[in-house]
């Protein structure tokens, strides 16, 4: 398939996971991506899996100057922006009770904070037809056990989603939500441990993990003018978790 062909597209978090699985469906479309990560490693490795057509820029989404140093470089050598996965983020378990200020900055800086100025400052590049992508979660409509500064952030991702589409009313630029369920991803592991994932998978209806090609695949859609009728929505790959 070949309908990103020509597209410049930037992923955060690029390096591994959801963000990788989309990186690597966006250049199987023909898009020239850039992914953006702080873990140089992981970077490294996802170019030699990536190819010539990607290009990996290292920096934090909490960091202003990094984020601007993202775009400058994109500029320079592609100058503009057609695609842009916001995809960076974190997560980590707290009940109610044991909720610390370190917890709470550290979740809402990156997934929130960092996502709000990632969209704000890629918008000069872009233009007519473009796609704005947000991870935001299932656990965004859910309430989950231990999780509920995480499962906030995606609640405020799927707002941000809705009023920016009013905002970009009239600019051509769509913006979306792109909600995993359970995927098995670096994170996912580090967070819930191997029987932690297993239970998981099996809450689903479909039984089982999803893998961020799924995701990937998805975010490709949202990315092409396949889903040119679409802004201010909200996709789920969760395996039916958040569904019925």
């Amino acid at each position: 398939m070949s309908r990103l062909q020509g597209k410049t597209a930037v992923v955060t978090g690029g390096g591994s996971g959801i963000g990788f699985g989309a990186a690597k469906r966006f250049v199987d479309e023909g898009a020239f991506v850039y992914i953006f990560g702080r873990r140089q490693k992981t970077l490294d490795a996802a170019l030699e899996q990536l190819g010539p057509n990607a290009r990996a820029v290292g920096g934090s989404v909490t960091d202003q100057a990094d984020l601007d140093r993202l775009y400058e470089t994109v500029k320079a050598e592609r100058g503009g922006l057609d695609i842009l996965l916001a995809n960076a983020g974190t997560g980590a378990f707290a009940p109610l009770g044991e909720i610390t200020t370190e917890h709470y900055d550290r979740i809402f800086d990156l997934n929130v904070k960092g996502l709000v100025f990632t969209v704000q400052k890629a918008l000069p590049l872009m233009g007519e037809g473009a796609s704005i992508i947000l991870t935001g979660s299932s656990t965004g409509v859910m309430g989950t056990p231990a999780f509920s500064i995480y499962s906030a952030t995606k609640a405020a991702v799927r707002n941000l989603a809705r009023s920016w589409a009013l905002d970009l009313k009239g600019t051509g630029i769509r913006v979306n939500v792109l909600s995993p369920g359970p995927t098995t991803t670096e994170l996912a592991l580090e967070v819930l441990g191997d029987e932690g994932i297993a239970a998981l998978g099996a809450s689903t209806v479909l039984g089982r993990m999803g893998d961020p090609s799924e995701t990937g695949a998805v975010a490709a859609f949202l990315a092409s003018s396949d889903s040119s009728f679409m802004t201010g929505g909200e996709v789920f790959v969760d395996g039916g978790l958040a569904q019925v």
